[in-house]
């Protein structure tokens, strides 16, 4: 009875030591953060426009329903989605493969033995040869207690690692879906080329055309019909390299949604829209917005907690296994009360020469800490430029959008003092061709303005965020062993 209480006295007090945890307490360093974006748009200012807009599905601020069904499509899809969620569903796994630890490890048995003793055996001669029977029923426990929190701090760092991949997948999936969106407004852009290009290719047949019969009519010289004749060409040319260039980004799509290539076909619709206005928000908001900045967040949450992990390799390990079972001779008395066994104890073990090896890991655990919070800081730096570059983007081209319309008129009004100049007989053909040229130029690099507009409100919302919260990390299931299912693959799979 001394010896159980003794024992029992034992375990309760590893219970209480286990209460506390080495290691340096987890604190988010702060990070420079700017009292608002410079680069924001005038009109933007005036108008206040719905934080909200840049939120959830972000894509459908854009008002296309055949971008709104590419986009549904990559969460059903996209493979390099579905690597990353296998990814974190590895992250989730490992969190209860540690978490295991904390609790004990029961490990149940039988074994059957006959063994024939010999007669000659050391201290065997008064008892003679024998044969015996062993037969055994064991249930051993294995179990180390938390005394110093090296297991909570082991925890504590996959269940950062696995918030971080899960960070690092909401990077993935606003990387897979911008990446579309921006394919997306790149092929409407070519296929607003290409009908510039094509209504150019009417034009200078037309052009043709009247230059070949003033020619027949001997108005003209032959030099005027085969300038003619070459930007006619030239245009025809164009226009093969744009539908070239758009059938590539065709067949990006149909890889982003999960798609032969060879199966797939965007219809052909000319860009027309204008860029929405993107609220920026505040700087401070970023960093609860920002996929790769709550991933580097949790990195370091990961590395303090190894710091910890560290620290503890300088105390006792201290062990508790006790067993119980039945060991008997027959199945007649194995399982009866006399045969019952019980070994209860409890050991502490702790390490007094390393030649610096603990010293060594606490030192890198440190280091990696502090890369960490380096990396953090980079990372919010990095993002407040990302969103001044393409705030500042948004804002030049809208500037330079409204040039280059005016550049536009002028060159359209060019080519028609021109033409009739030409027709008039005043001036060659060679200030006809001069004048359309530009004119063509002009309106080739309005249409690749307005494109640009859209990808860069794409890539804003994207510095921005799309529509991730950092506070989901915090709600997250980590120890459930269903697969990781995103709730908008669910919603739009239910749809198909």
């Amino acid at each position: 009875m001394m010896r159980r209480a003794s024992t029992a006295a034992l375990a309760g007090a590893l219970l209480l030591l286990s209460a506390c945890a080495v290691g340096p307490r987890y604190s988010r360093p702060t990070a420079p953060t700017p009292p608002g974006f410079k680069e924001t748009p005038p009109s933007w200012k005036q108008a206040q426009p719905s934080d909200q807009t840049a939120r959830g599905k972000w894509w459908e601020i854009y008002q296309d329903p055949q971008l709104d069904q590419l986009e549904d499509k990559i969460e059903v899809s996209n493979q390099t989605l579905k690597a990353s969620i296998a990814q974190f569903d590895q992250a989730r796994a490992l969190v209860r493969l540690n978490r295991a630890d904390l609790f004990p490890t029961v490990n149940a048995g039988v074994s059957a033995m006959r063994e024939r003793l010999s007669k000659n055996r050391p201290f065997g001669a008064s008892t003679g040869a024998a044969t015996v029977n062993d037969l055994t029923l064991p249930l051993d426990m294995a179990y180390e207690p938390d005394v110093w929190g090296r297991v909570r701090r082991n925890v504590e760092a996959f269940r950062a690692d696995a918030q971080a991949s899960f960070a690092d997948l909401e990077l993935v999936r606003l990387s897979v879906h911008s990446e579309l969106a921006t394919d997306y407004f790149q092929a409407r852009e070519l296929d607003a080329e290409y009908q510039l290009l094509n209504s150019t290719v009417a034009s200078y047949q037309k052009a043709l055309d009247l230059t070949e019969n003033r020619y027949q009519g001997g108005i003209a010289s032959q030099v005027d019909v085969a300038q003619a004749q070459t930007l006619l060409e030239s245009a025809r040319a164009s226009a093969i390299d744009v539908a070239a260039t758009r059938t590539q980004f065709e067949h990006a799509i149909a890889v982003l949604v999960g798609v032969p290539a060879s199966t797939f076909t965007l219809n052909y619709a000319p860009l027309t829209a204008a860029p929405p206005a993107i609220p920026p928000g505040l700087p401070s908001e970023l960093l609860e917005r920002r996929p790769d900045i709550a991933a580097s967040e949790r990195q370091m949450a990961s590395a303090n907690a190894r710091v910890g992990v560290a620290k503890a390799a300088y105390f006792p390990v201290f062990n508790f296994p006790p067993s119980v079972g039945y060991e008997g001779s027959s199945i007649s008395n194995w399982l009866s009360n006399p045969s019952a066994f019980v070994s209860v104890g409890a050991s502490a073990v702790v390490t007094v020469f390393d030649v610096g090896r603990r010293r060594a890991a606490y030192d890198q655990a440190k280091a990696v800490y502090d890369q960490a919070v380096a990396n953090y800081q980079q990372n919010v730096l990095t993002a407040y430029q990302e969103v001044e570059d393409n705030l500042a983007g948004l804002r030049l081209l809208e500037q330079e959008a409204a040039t280059q319309a005016a550049a536009v008129a002028a060159a359209e009004h060019s080519l028609a003092l021109s033409e009739n100049r030409y027709k008039g007989g005043v001036t060659s053909y060679l200030e006809v061709t001069t004048a359309q040229t530009v004119a063509l130029s002009d309106e080739r690099a309005a249409v690749q303005i307005s494109g640009r507009r859209m990808i860069e409100s794409v890539l804003l919302i994207k510095a921005l965020g799309g529509g991730f919260d950092s506070a989901s990390l915090s709600k997250l299931d980590l120890t459930s062993r269903k697969p990781y299912t995103p709730p908008t693959a669910v919603a739009s799979g239910s749809g198909q």
